[in-house]
């Protein structure tokens, strides 16, 4: 498994970040690859993505969630993949994500791709993406506040 460690700052309050986040059939405004997330139910999604050239699918089921906290998730099945986004409050007005993820490249293209840092400069580009829808909306679409043990 690899692991990426990313973080970034927000000119938001952590509530709105957290609450965007929770928004994840969203995700493929902002995300590179990611085609299509469809929410299956309160911990449960359905993933479509590019990821090296190649169309895959996956179930992801969030592990925990804690509003303005954290979520942590791990894929069920097609591209493996876990991780956790960490939310932290900085000011009245701003917020971090600090976002770990594990995932298990396959095959020579995307071992390639992780020996080079794509993945990571990927997690980097899909955060400052992020950064700026927020910031430009400056408030979220919706939230989810329940909790997940």
């Amino acid at each position: 498994m690899s692991v990426i460690e990313k973080s970034i700052e927000l000119n938001v309050p952590v509530r709105t970040a957290y609450n965007q986040w929770t928004q994840f059939e969203e995700f493929p405004k902002f995300m590179e690859g990611v085609t299509e997330v469809k929410q299956i139910d309160d911990k449960r999604t359905h993933w479509k993505a590019s990821i090296a050239g190649k169309e895959e699918e996956w179930n992801a089921e969030i592990t925990e969630q804690v509003p303005d906290q954290r979520i942590a998730w791990t894929s069920r099945g097609g591209a493996m993949n876990a991780g956790v986004a960490t939310f932290h409050r900085l000011s009245d007005a701003t917020s971090k994500i600090m976002l770990q993820l594990e995932y298990d490249p396959k095959g020579f293209v995307e071992k390639t791709g992780d020996a080079m840092g794509l993945v990571g400069r990927r997690v980097e580009g899909d955060l400052e993406r992020f950064k700026t829808y927020i910031e430009a909306r400056g408030h979220e679409t919706s939230g989810w506040r329940g909790t997940i043990k």
